[in-house]
């Protein structure tokens, strides 16, 4: 059958099945009011696939597995920019890097990085005050978005929160076909590792880190998915470590064991 005009319509029914597999999937909770959202990112994607219906779309979502991810990646928010919430990166400039500077390796997490702007400004910043000795693991759980943070392509309007000093340095502007973008340099690519890991499950091995950055991602869960998820982070977290969200953000009330330095930075006791 071929389609040749978006469905228009979300049964209320078939909305409530989409909100359940994307609780399951991902842990998010869809309210009511994201119902237009719903239609607008996977409109698109029962024109591909030739579905008549959003109940024949979610048929084919129990039967393939491609798609599911793909419907995850459309579904999930990926919303950041370089720099954001510049107070932590200060934080981990001036406190959390000479702190840690008797350590042979400093460990960091990038635990919802989207497209890459989050670790890629991290990197600058650990490229500037320590030379050596560190290392970033960055995850998402959009395949989408983490194959678009490892090009590290980005319009020339993103950079406008860089530090011009950290522009000129680890950015190149581009050229030709690439004009009105800019890449970030290939040795602070190479620094960075990429990982689909999905918070919401049990984590792969990934080691211990000394700091986690998990921000503005827990206002998307229930309380009992964020107490999951901190837990397992915290779990994978140095004792002496630290663990930032969102400014809009808090742990109060969720986990225990950790002690607020400054708004939306803990460190683990």
């Amino acid at each position: 059958m071929s389609v040749t005009a978006p469905v228009s319509t979300l049964a209320d029914a078939d909305y409530r099945r989409i909100q359940t597999f994307l609780q399951k999937e991902a842990g998010i909770t869809l309210g009511p009011a994201k119902k237009p959202l719903v239609m607008g990112r996977l409109g698109k994607r029962l024109l591909a696939r030739e579905c008549g219906s959003y109940a024949a779309y979610l048929r084919l979502l129990d039967s393939d597995a491609t798609e599911r991810q793909q419907a995850v990646d459309l579904l999930t928010t990926n919303e950041t920019y370089f720099f954001r919430e510049a107070k932590h990166f200060a934080f981990l400039s001036e406190q959390i890097i000479p702190q840690w500077a008797h350590q042979s390796e400093l460990r960091i997490w990038s635990a919802a990085c989207s497209s890459g702007e989050e670790p890629y400004s991290i990197a600058m910043v650990l490229a500037e005050r320590r030379k050596r000795g560190w290392e970033i693991l960055a995850s998402d759980l959009s395949t989408r978005v983490l194959a678009a943070a490892a090009q590290g392509a980005y319009p020339m309007d993103r950079a406008e929160k860089i530090p011009k000093a950290y522009l000129k340095r680890y950015c190149l502007r581009g050229v030709g076909r690439q004009e009105g973008s800019f890449t970030i340099v290939p040795e602070l690519r190479k620094s960075v590792k990429f990982s689909q890991i999905n918070l919401n499950h049990p984590l792969p091995a990934v080691g211990n880190f000394d700091v986690i950055f998990l921000r503005n991602m827990l206002i998307y869960f229930d309380l009992s998915a964020k107490k999951a998820i901190c837990l397992r982070l915290l779990a994978q977290l140095r004792p002496g470590g630290y663990f930032l969200v969102g400014h809009s953000e808090s742990l109060n009330g969720i986990v225990d064991g950790l002690r607020l330095v400054q708004p939306a930075v803990y460190r683990k006791d």
